[in-house]
């Protein structure tokens, strides 16, 4: 067989495990003019958006290590390796997803990127700590998100790490208030601030939202730079309207410890 006829029998069997695989989320360009998802909703996705806020990631990620949680065809895992990092670690809880990713990096030559069926809170399981961690569009789909982000503070967070979420309200940033007294002393009457449109808000997503059961959560931005905070992430740089690199930072009440969050009974 010359090589243009194997040329062609390659990419007539790329397409035809492009297919088994579908349907793909992530668009991926795997050459001999073959994409994962040329009919897109959101057109070249997730490409369009990467490019947004590319500029705010290390440019030169030699010798660093990342895990990508959420990984879905391992857009962001590949985009990591061709940055030079050491190791690429994606995870999800979808197999297909998985091998998807695995198909994706394998031919556009990046082997050796691994991939783990795990959830995000599992992530303690690693054992390891990471330079970048990517947190990629998986908040929103969570019944605790908190306790997500939490586990990635105490677990794998080394450094960096690159968040986004679907928000939803209002877009106008909040400062942090240090106590909330009561509207009118002596009452349990809320504090006004509370109706505000710019108050941290997370609205909960009782059944489907744009048809999809798993968006459970949409906060405003002013609620998501908070539970970053509230989880001990400093937000460094935010590029594009969900997106922010965070860097890891003191837990805010740390010191408190378990036992001041659950005292014990007295007898």
């Amino acid at each position: 067989m010359t090589g243009e006829r194997a040329s062609m029998a390659d990419a007539a069997l790329l397409r035809e495990k492009v297919a088994a695989l579908a349907p793909w989320f992530h668009n991926i360009d795997l050459g001999h003019g073959i994409r994962t998802a040329p009919d897109h909703f959101l057109g070249n996705y997730p490409q369009f958006k990467y490019a947004r806020f590319a500029d705010a990631l290390p440019a030169d990620l030699t010798g660093k290590t990342v895990l990508d949680i959420g990984c879905n065809a391992g857009f962001y895992s590949v985009e990591m390796a061709r940055r030079g990092a050491a190791r690429v670690l994606g995870i999800d809880s979808d197999e297909r997803y998985l091998d998807q990713a695995r198909l994706a990096t394998r031919t556009l030559g990046f082997a050796e990127v691994e991939f783990r069926n795990l959830s995000v809170y599992d992530v303690g399981s690693l054992g390891e700590r990471f330079d970048l961690v990517i947190f990629m569009g998986v908040l929103y789909h969570l019944r605790h998100p908190l306790l997500a982000l939490d586990l990635i503070r105490d677990h794998v967070a080394g450094d960096l790490m690159l968040f986004q979420t679907m928000q939803q309200g209002s877009t106008a940033p909040w400062q942090p208030i240090e106590d909330h007294p009561f509207h009118k002393p002596g009452t349990f009457d809320p504090p006004a601030f509370f109706d505000d449109p710019a108050y941290p808000r997370m609205h909960f997503i009782e059944r489907r939202f744009a048809g999809d059961w798993t968006n459970w959560w949409a906060p405003n931005r002013a609620c998501s730079e908070a539970m970053l905070r509230a989880a001990g992430f400093a937000i460094e740089a935010h590029p594009e309207d969900e997106v922010y690199l965070c860097r890891v930072a003191e837990v805010p009440y740390a010191q408190w410890g378990p036992a001041a969050i659950y005292p014990a009974k007295r007898s």
